[in-house]
């Protein structure tokens, strides 16, 4: 099907609080992921790789990380005046309140749509770790001559209570919404799983652009709650169910619609396990549909002597003596001699010295852990100097500080 012009929209705003401290210097969307992302390049990979390549980025807390990454590795073309990721921060056309939820953030560019004149306006958040082609999500809104669409992943009838739930008919047209129900109403064809709302949305131009007006006028600022519940009386709101998204190149062993939502730390550390493994639950190498990264310029790692098991470890690093297993390691890190890393994430330009135990442990940006130091095995002693998130995950806050070992 012949698609027609679109404006992307990526909400990246989020102050991520549920992800502190990684999120003391940086906002959600920009906190590293993998040995070589950060969380938005999933959201701008998926719409790039889906041929949609006029993207917005609307940036709110935190947000400087956000626009260097994007500067320097997300220049798409300059030679096509469509063809670009660009930052936008609150305009404050309306006052001096920054952006009061998420379709006010796009109202206060309203003046980027009448611009660029799309048929669609595609509206998605960067806080998810997911593959999606945006193509067959458009084709279904086409199809049904739709006024908007709405992504929904299906979820195990006793998981739906924790999210915003879809209720849909046969046709899957939304006739309901239900906020975290005790009861959720389950998907027409399946009594044991139910449509939660993903937070991404396909809109016609003209529908958004009055839809957006008339919030305004009421004081309504968000779309999930507010905007789209509006829209459902006209008949015209369609779901589009996730679990039938097909991605080139995914193995039969990776989990089927794959996505997480990286809001806590347990999640983030967790969704790092999945991709760990012979048969990970998400497959990073996936020629076809690739996670288009961060550029490294610098060596190729150097391993002078290791014991290192179901791991990842990026460009840049030398390490002396080290067992590692279970770990993500990032680019530029150096680890000296007689050093074990168990089940941890170490991102970049981290210096851990001769003869340090890490285990369970997330050690952010250019830190140096000193000679000896051992964090993940004695949690009273580790909150003096470290960050314990309730899921016992011991944080290492970046601050490019010398940690020394306790006396």
């Amino acid at each position: 099907m012949a698609h027609p012009k679109s404006l992307a929209f990526v909400l990246a705003g989020g102050k991520g609080e549920r992800l502190f401290p990684l999120t003391a210097f940086r906002s959600k969307p920009s906190v590293p992921f993998g040995g070589r992302y950060r969380i938005v390049d999933f959201v701008l990979s998926n719409l790039v790789n889906s041929h949609i390549y006029s993207i917005y980025l609307l940036v709110q807390y935190r947000s400087q990380s956000l626009i260097e990454h994007v500067r320097m590795h997300w220049g798409l073309s300059s030679v096509m005046k469509d063809h670009f990721v660009t930052v936008v921060p609150p305009q404050m056309r309306m006052g001096p309140e920054w952006f009061q939820g998420t379709a006010d953030a796009v109202f206060q560019n309203v003046g980027l749509i009448q611009q660029h004149d799309p048929r669609l306006v595609i509206i998605f958040g960067a806080d998810h770790i997911y593959r999606m082609d945006i193509r067959q999500m458009m084709d279904f809104h086409l199809s049904n001559n739709a006024f908007v669409t709405v992504a929904a992943r299906p979820v195990p009838i006793e998981q739906a209570s924790s999210f915003g739930v879809i209720v849909t008919d046969d046709e899957k047209r939304i006739v309901g919404f239900q906020e975290k129900p005790k009861k959720p109403t389950p998907m027409p064809d399946d009594p044991k799983r139910a449509y939660v709302s993903m937070g991404n949305y396909i809109f016609n131009k003209d529908v958004l652009m009055e839809a957006l007006a008339k919030a305004q006028r009421k004081k309504q600022h968000d779309f999930g709650a507010h905007v789209i519940p509006d829209l459902v009386e006209t008949g015209k709101v369609f779901a589009y169910d996730f679990a039938t998204n097909v991605i080139a190149g995914t193995m039969p062993y990776e989990e089927k619609g794959y996505w997480r939502d990286v809001g806590t730390i347990a999640a983030i550390f967790d969704a790092h396990m999945d991709m760990l493994g012979n048969e990970p639950l998400f497959e990073l190498d996936n020629s076809s549909w690739p996670i288009h990264p961060s550029g490294y310029e610098g060596p190729a790692t150097k391993i002078l002597r290791g014991d290192i098991r179901n791991s990842l470890i990026a460009e840049g690093c030398t390490i002396h003596k080290a067992k590692i297993r279970n770990s993500v390691i990032r680019s530029g890190v150096t680890i000296e001699d007689d050093i074990s890393i168990e089940d941890c994430l170490i991102m970049d330009h981290v210096i851990l010295k001769k003869g340090c135990r890490l285990k369970k442990v997330i050690v952010d940006k250019l830190n140096i852990i000193g000679e000896g130091v051992e964090i993940g095995f004695a949690p009273d002693k580790d909150r003096f100097r470290c960050h314990i998130d309730s899921s016992g995950i011991a944080i290492v806050p970046k601050s490019g500080k010398l940690i020394k070992a306790s006396r």
